[in-house]
């Protein structure tokens, strides 16, 4: 990406928001372009400032998650990164659902975030490896030993594609685009991969997907 990042936070700590914004100005590369504390300054940021990422904690006046849904339902192109205390799978499996495309825990040290804004920038997804780890552990622990690998190997080549493409955190529309389908297309073939791997989100089936893939690298 060209130029400084231009970043937004929205969190209902102004003590945090200060020190978030200081220590990415004091990093460099970032113009911090706005600043709220509800959902509703979120969305009105979205709409106004069009940051290249917006910052949102989860618990705030209005509800992160409700701010995520409504920005991405009028802005799809909008990056979103939680920025928040909670742990809890649940939140992490909504958030990243609802089109989010990182998670971060605000204990992340300034140039660990700085590193994770980059990427996220130039179109990449974070999670952080211990909460991909409990999610991880979280489906397989639903599912039969060595069965993950036997529902893999049950996806037709179409499915493996789709799948091995939102494991790299791209959402339905950007898949559609990147294979030329129509987005229902990919919808459809998502439903077949979730109705296979017997998991209940994309999220699941992407970080099966992950983590197959991460061992077979390790293995060549």
């Amino acid at each position: 990406m060209i130029g400084a990042i231009r970043i937004a936070i929205v969190d209902d700590h102004p003590l945090f928001r200060e020190g978030v914004t200081r220590s990415l100005s004091e990093i460099g590369g970032f113009e911090m372009v706005g600043e709220g504390a509800t959902a509703q300054d979120a969305e009105r940021i979205a709409s106004t400032m069009q940051p290249d990422i917006l910052l949102i904690d989860i618990s705030m006046p209005g509800g992160g998650l409700a701010a995520v849904a409504s920005i991405l339902a009028d802005h799809p192109a909008q990056k979103i990164v939680m920025l928040t205390v909670s742990e809890a799978n649940a939140d992490v499996t909504k958030a990243l659902n609802a089109g989010v495309l990182g998670y971060v825990l605000k204990g992340v040290g300034s140039r660990a975030l700085a590193d994770i804004l980059r990427n996220v920038a130039a179109g990449e997804s974070y999670l952080s490896p211990m909460l991909s780890a409990r999610l991880l552990s979280d489906v397989q622990s639903l599912q039969p030993a060595n069965g993950v690998a036997d529902r893999l190997r049950q996806l037709t080549g179409r499915q493996t594609e789709i799948l091995r493409l939102v494991a790299e955190g791209l959402s339905n529309k950007e898949v559609a685009l990147r294979l030329e389908l129509q987005e229902k297309t990919v919808k459809h073939h998502m439903t077949g991969v979730l109705s296979k791997l017997n998991v209940r989100n994309r999220t699941e089936a992407a970080l099966i997907m992950r983590e197959f893939r991460d061992r077979d690298r390790d293995r060549s």
